[in-house]
């Protein structure tokens, strides 16, 4: 730390204030009046700042309960479900109880405060306690200690931070926007193979191109066993994730659902985003599936594994899927006969193959970019990281 520095507890260099909320059965304390920000909220804002909240109260909703206005330029910072989330107000504002207002002295930069605190989640996050979720109490963010230069200091440091943030915020949106671009490239390419037919394609139903098709096991699994059982969940971009898995020891399960090479399992149950996803299996490890998963048994002579993973991966069959699918509030069901009647496009198994050479070259240059762009953000995340560390140690 920089000679001529301080150190002083939040609570001597800021007010800090709780919050409160008025009875939600009353309507007279719900309006339009003054601003009133929670938690939730918080959470969902891109910007530091805020001059507007989804919901507002009354006078008489902020007298008769413990919530209060606090100044512009205060710093807002959610104290439970999470600890962390951090907000500027603009404009006087309340908030709820899940809140503490930081309302800085005329020495303390609002903003200087806003990016302390942002540095510091993780201390603040191990200040809480409680047994059903962690709060920070008041009187606990109040001894935290912060660094005290002048206020002149504090400006310039406000000033490098927002100048090189910019930057950083820039940079970050184009990593993402290549990283959004790169997987729309893949999927277009995808979406294209199967409405572009070439000469010779026939238009048949993937009942015909199968022999049947198969639940899995409805057996309990266990967190260790003989083999892993695949749920839903390890269906991912196509392939298996092979974390998170569940087991089995039993036998007959074991021997009836035995996974073999370049099986072709079907997401048959669950969000309406989800449903019709599908893995293909390559043998990386011995494994049964379960019963939300349907085992596509292939004619091999008329339709390659690769293809049909790809086929019903593709937004085509995806949109295919919503058409035929039974749904309820939060959940879609594509049972095995539905699946059999999905209409699909197959070339000759020759074709078929030169399909699945030129999608897997194009999915590794995917992800070779996905990995990429990835690492980027994380590099630019750790920068933003590393900059807020030398700032509060006179690095700046």
């Amino acid at each position: 730390m920089r000679a001529g520095w301080q150190v002083k507890p939040l609570g001597e260099v800021c007010d800090v204030v709780n919050g409160g909320t008025p009875k939600t059965g009353v309507t007279e304390y719900w309006g339009d009046e003054h601003l009133w920000i929670t938690p939730a909220e918080m959470g969902k804002r891109l910007s530091p700042y805020a001059d507007n909240t989804a919901r507002k109260i009354t006078s008489q909703g902020l007298r008769d309960s413990s919530a209060r206005l606090l100044p512009p330029n205060s710093v807002i910072l959610s104290s439970r479900a999470p600890i962390g989330h951090l907000v500027i107000n603009t404009k006087p504002m309340a908030t709820n109880q899940g809140c503490k207002g930081l309302v800085p002295s005329e020495s303390l930069a609002y903003k200087y405060l806003f990016y302390y605190l942002q540095a510091n989640v993780d201390l603040l996050n191990d200040l809480g306690s409680g047994a059903t979720f962690k709060e920070l109490s008041g009187s606990k963010l109040k001894e935290v200690s912060i660094p005290f230069p002048v206020r002149a200091e504090q400006q310039r440091i406000v000033g490098i931070l927002d100048e090189a943030f910019d930057y950083i915020a820039k940079a970050r949106a184009n990593a993402e926007k290549n990283l959004q671009n790169a997987r729309a490239l893949f999927e277009s390419h995808l979406q294209s193979v199967f409405t572009q037919r070439g000469e010779g394609w026939v238009v048949t139903t993937i009942g015909a191109v199968c022999d049947k098709v198969e639940y899995g096991t409805s057996a309990k699994s266990k967190e260790k066993g003989k083999i892993p059982v695949l749920r839903m969940g390890n269906v991912q971009n196509r392939r298996f994730d092979w974390d998170k898995l569940v087991y089995t020891d039993n036998d007959n399960e074991i021997e009836k659902y035995l996974l073999k090479h370049n099986d072709v399992l079907f997401n048959r149950t669950n969000s309406p985003e989800l449903v019709g996803k599908t893995a293909i299996y390559k043998s990386e490890s011995p494994a049964i599936f379960a019963g939300y998963l349907i085992r596509i048994h292939r004619k091999e002579d008329l339709i390659n594994a690769d293809y049909l993973n790809y086929f019903l991966n593709s937004q085509i069959a995806l949109e295919y899927g919503k058409t035929v699918a039974i749904s309820s509030v939060n959940q879609a069901n594509i049972n095995g006969k539905k699946l059999k009647g999905y209409p699909i496009s197959v070339p000759s198994l020759s074709e078929q193959e030169a399909v699945v050479v030129k999608m897997d070259a194009l999915e590794i240059e995917t992800q070779r970019l996905e990995a990429l762009y990835k690492r980027k953000i994380a590099l630019l995340d750790e920068l933003k990281k590393s900059l807020l560390q030398q700032a509060f140690a006179g690095e700046l």
